[in-house]
């Protein structure tokens, strides 16, 4: 098992899922309600759109912007299933336990917490 500083090297290599940033709107956001918060988020869109074994829109539940979460999950390869499946091999069809949705938001909050060290 990598950790979360393997992954976010790894991450960092991928042409696709480093071009994914924390913008100005992202940052007013996260000013506003706090880390806190956004961990509180984290923990819900994952539970709620990733936790489950069968989701009939996967691939397309976790919109590109709109929330530092949102963006987090594309830059970690966290967004679907089907990424799960090909960055960490989390098995598809197979509810998430609480152990691996934990994980998946560890992994959320440190991209978000490198997003804020890099500016």
């Amino acid at each position: 098992m990598q950790s979360i500083e393997e992954a976010l090297e790894k991450l960092s290599k991928s042409k696709f899922r480093s071009r994914f940033k924390l913008d100005k709107n992202d940052l007013k956001y996260i000013n506003e309600k706090g880390l806190d918060t956004i961990r509180s988020h984290a923990v819900d869109f994952v539970r709620l759109r990733l936790s489950p074994a069968i989701i009939p829109n996967d691939g397309k539940q976790t919109p590109m912007r709109g929330h530092p979460v949102f963006k987090a999950q594309h830059g970690t390869a966290c967004c679907c299933r089907k990424c799960l499946k090909k960055w960490y091999n989390v098995p598809e069809n197979k509810q998430l336990t609480e152990i691996q949705q934990e994980k998946i938001v560890n992994l959320i909050m440190a991209w978000i917490n490198s997003q804020l060290n890099s500016l």
